[in-house]
């Protein structure tokens, strides 16, 4: 009867002793759906070293990925957003901002930085979907508009990393605004002669689209990223056809000419590099 009997002599650990793994040590792929543990995300580079799928991330881990040491300065960090229109649903608009701000520790849903990437000056604008879908309002448009300025004034390049579910409705067309008002920034830009690339990531839709996310003297994008304005659920139920396989991916995107390149993150900064070497001199 000794299968029954428990042997204790190999455990040295109390219960009382033993701890859980902390949140966020592990999580798993998305896509092949295997363990992932968080220092291996970092030094991939936040790609799933089993089935190269490029997990989401934000303006943090951009910049940790892109800029020299992780150095940078970030700029207009404290601009945040009002209520112009007093909007409320089952939230007010100051509520669903302030339960954001304690959720994510952002401002608003983008971050501007300066720093340097092999050796180079650039200032990156980059989204973060968590703060409410990545959503486009007067805050994001300011952001990008201010980066723009100081992109001429110090004639440096600028990147702008898109993912955003497309325009804020608590701002409807104060949202809706800023679409033109960063077109027109970036064609100042264009008539500097100062590089623009423009890197759509998952997912880059709506009003980002329509406007930045598509006007850079170099538009790439990250494998397997759904790109395009309305969704494709909304898409087929309009049209009551079936979509073509992979549908608004970066790679069906890139086939019907809207992307100059598609370029993995573990290689993103040293491409970048050579972009701005060769735009840039």
């Amino acid at each position: 009867m000794a299968w029954f009997k428990r042997n204790t002599k190999g455990i040295s650990t109390s219960t009382e002793e033993k701890k859980e793994a902390p949140d966020g040590v592990w999580n798993k792929c998305p896509n092949c759906k295997k363990p992932l543990h968080y220092s291996e995300q970092v030094e991939n580079k936040y790609v799933c070293q089993y089935c190269n799928y490029h997990l989401r991330v934000g303006s943090k881990e951009y910049f940790e990925v892109l800029f020299d040491n992780n150095s940078f300065v970030e700029l207009f960090g404290n601009l945040t957003s009002g209520d112009p229109l007093h909007f409320t649903d089952s939230k007010s608009y100051p509520e669903r901002l302030a339960e954001s701000y304690k959720k994510t520790g952002l401002k608003d849903a983008l971050r501007a930085a300066h720093g340097q990437i092999e050796g180079q000056d650039l200032v990156i604008a980059c989204m973060d979907f968590s703060f409410i879908g990545g959503s486009m309002g007067s805050v994001v448009g300011e952001k990008i508009a201010r980066s723009i300025d100081y992109c001429i004034k110090h004639r440096i390049p600028f990147l702008m990393i898109s993912k955003s579910g497309g325009a804020r409705m608590m701002e409807a067309a104060f949202s809706l605004m800023q679409m033109a008002k960063t077109s027109a920034k970036l064609a100042l830009l264009g008539q500097a002669k100062i590089p623009y690339i423009s890197l759509l990531t998952d997912p880059t839709t709506g009003g980002v689209t329509a406007s930045y996310a598509m006007l850079g003297d170099i538009n790439i994008a990250e494998p397997g990223a759904l790109i395009g304005f309305a969704g494709p659920r909304v898409i087929k139920e309009t049209i009551k056809k079936d979509l073509p396989k992979g549908f608004q991916t970066s790679e069906f995107v890139l086939e019907h000419g809207f992307l100059d390149f598609i370029v993995d993150r573990r290689e993103m900064k040293a491409k970048l590099a050579s972009f701005i070497r060769m735009m840039h001199h």
